[in-house]
């Protein structure tokens, strides 16, 4: 079983944004050390939600502070982004870092988002399935070519040229059914985030699983799991923290997306955040959809999340974990001492 760091850089520290910053993206290099495969940086604008921009930017700082853990844009949102860009960035990263680049990709979610950059929300679903396979075929070739309702480009060489081959390096953020048949249909890895019981997206991932088998002839790679994590010795640190800084980040996580608006019900592709604010709205209310959201992630002692993890695989089959362990104003000397403590406890089961 393969797991990664997943950086989030949310500033609910009230700390100067280079501070918390810099501290985040450091996490980073101690994540190498520690024995994690592989970190994945997301995508975010404007908000103390996350601000990561430039996601290939920071994976570029990393693989010069790094030797041997791969680098994942988890994810490089493509509505907001020409995929000419991404695919000079991915080859040129990917150089820079000696092949230790995987290609992460997602469509986004929040309206606050796609707003400032005149992009609307209902677009996304196409914008994504034709820059997706625009930059799939450029990252092998080193040839950009589109001619399609959202994008046209003329035939570009790309260069530097790539290198070595991105199969099986591609992954695609898959949270809802349509995201789940395009995934399987153009043989990308799936990313997937814990948002509640996984029982309900015991469907989704069958229906993945099938899918890419059938489209692909070969079984479907093991998907990844983002989960937040929280890990200390003592349950009572664990219930103490758990119920400081995971509350403010549930609030900040559906204050961004809006979990609560109906504009999600007007659009199909985004089913997953719909049922987010119906969970929240139904019988037990915000409390419920609070405490389903706690019980998805990865929040214990150690032998709790070992625990957790064997419990989860019954359920959903293999995958690999993307775990972030810095959220909600979380002090530093905190998000440390639990990383170091999953690292040297839990990280040798998942991984044995």
């Amino acid at each position: 079983m393969r797991v990664g760091l997943h950086l989030g850089y949310q500033n609910m520290h009230g700390d100067p944004d280079v501070q918390t910053f810099m501290q985040e993206t450091n996490l980073a290099v101690e994540a190498e050390a520690m024995g994690f495969d592989y970190v994945g940086t997301v995508e975010h604008h404007f908000t103390d939600y996350a601000a990561c921009p430039a996601p290939f930017e920071v994976l570029s700082y990393l693989a010069a502070k790094t030797n041997t853990i791969e680098l994942m844009t988890a994810a490089v949102i493509l509505p907001w982004n020409n995929p000419l860009r991404v695919v000079e960035q991915a080859l040129q990263l990917d150089i820079l870092s000696g092949g230790r680049l995987i290609l992460g990709m997602g469509r986004g979610a929040a309206r606050r988002e796609f707003r400032s950059f005149g992009v609307e929300l209902a677009d996304s679903r196409e914008m994504f399935d034709e820059a997706a396979l625009i930059i799939m075929e450029g990252i092998e070739t080193g040839i950009v070519e589109a001619d399609t309702k959202w994008y046209q480009i003329p035939r570009t060489e790309v260069r530097p040229r790539p290198f070595k081959s991105f199969k099986d390096r591609t992954v695609m953020v898959s949270m809802s059914p349509s995201s789940v048949e395009v995934a399987a249909n153009y043989g990308l890895k799936t990313l997937r985030f814990s948002q509640g019981d996984w029982r309900n997206a015991i469907p989704e991932i069958n229906h993945y699983k099938e899918t890419f088998q059938a489209v692909n002839g070969r079984p479907s790679p093991p998907f990844i799991i983002s989960d937040f994590v929280l890990c200390f010795e003592d349950q009572e640190r664990v219930s103490q923290y758990c119920d400081k800084y995971f509350s403010k980040m549930f609030a900040t996580v559906a204050n961004h997306y809006e979990f609560m608006s109906d504009h999600f019900k007007e659009l199909p592709s985004y089913s997953t955040y719909a049922y987010m604010g119906e969970a929240a709205a139904a019988a037990g209310g915000p409390d419920k959809a609070y405490r389903d959201y706690i019980s998805g992630n990865m929040i214990g002692t150690p032998e709790a999340l070992v625990e957790h993890h064997r419990i989860r695989q019954e359920m959903v089959g293999d995958y690999e974990m993307l775990a972030n362990f810095s959220w909600g104003g979380m002090p530093y000397e905190y998000v440390y001492e639990q990383m170091k403590l999953f690292a040297d406890k839990v990280l040798p089961d998942l991984k044995g």
